[in-house]
Parts: structure tokens; sequence; C-alpha cells
């Protein structure tokens, strides 16, 4: 793999993990505690959040370590294809149908990856006792929303809900 690749690779992943568990103030003052007291333990912030069994956290250590790979190569695809993008862009004086094609593709790419990153929180909230996992899904999937919900509302003009509430 190409070296500038892999970095971006690198960087992605840790970025997305990063954004994902640690974008939330509260787990972020927590996981910076539990980090300086335990720096060889990235999870353990997680046991005790969420009251978790050392039997559990094995567990879900075993799913986040083998869904690292699955993430750190997804982060790979993307990085090529927004390079191959930017690639086009500086060559095109316009959108071309080959940008607009390739716009698509890191859209499509990105939308695979946070539906498999969806998936994962889901099968790590059932390795949890039933109230903690609908806890941490809850927690994970505002964070993961998050970002494309606050540049949805951004950009998108008041439109009232046709419920009645906001």
């Amino acid at each position: 793999m190409n070296p500038r690749l892999a970095g971006w690779a690198l960087l992605c992943a840790a970025l997305l993990a990063v954004g994902l568990f640690f974008s939330s103030a509260h787990l972020v003052a927590r996981w910076s505690a539990e980090r300086f007291s335990n720096p060889h333990d990235d999870l353990e912030w997680l046991r005790r959040e969420f009251g978790l069994t050392q039997s559990e956290l094995a567990r879900i250590r075993q799913l986040h370590e083998g869904y690292l790979p699955q993430c750190r190569e997804w982060c790979a695809k993307i990085a090529a294809a927004k390079a191959e993008l930017e690639a086009e862009l500086a060559r095109a004086s316009d959108v071309s149908p080959r940008v607009a094609e390739l716009v698509r593709q890191v859209a499509a790419l990105r939308a695979e990856c946070q539906i498999r990153m969806l998936q994962h929180f889901t099968e790590v909230s059932r390795a949890m006792p039933p109230e903690q996992g609908r806890r941490y899904l809850a927690e994970m999937l505002r964070l993961t929303l998050a970002a494309h919900e606050q540049t949805e509302q951004a950009m998108a003009p008041a439109v009232p809900h046709r419920h009645g509430h906001p």
C-alpha cells in the first residue's frame, strides 16, 4: 500500500475512533481520567462507565479487536477514493461526469462504513447487560449521527415539523 494512503488510513481510523467514542464531554472527561490511571487499556473506561464485569469487557474487547481491521480497511478505501477525487478535481475545470462519479463513490464508501460501524455498536451493545447495552447504543448512535445532523441543520432552512415537535 502507498505509504501516504496508509498514513491517511491510520489517521482516518484514529480520528473515527476518537470522534465516535469520545466526542461527548462527559465521556471525554471519564476517558481522560481512566486513560491516565491505566494508559495500557483503552477500553477500561467502557467497563467503568457501563458497570461491566471483566468477562463482559473481555467479550467487548474481542469484538473491538475484530472490528478494528475492518475499520482500517474502510478508512483506507475512503482515503484512496478521496485521493482520486482530489486528483481529478485538480485536473478538472468544472464538475465533470468523472468528478460526480467519484463524489458518489466516496459518499457510498462512507455510507457503507457507517452501516458497518452501526452494526458493530449493535453487536457490542448485545454483549452488555440489556439496560447498559441500550444506553451504550443510544450514545453511540447519537455520536455517530450527530455530525451529519449538525451539517443538515446548519444548511437546511427552518422547516416546521408535521408532528408539532422540534
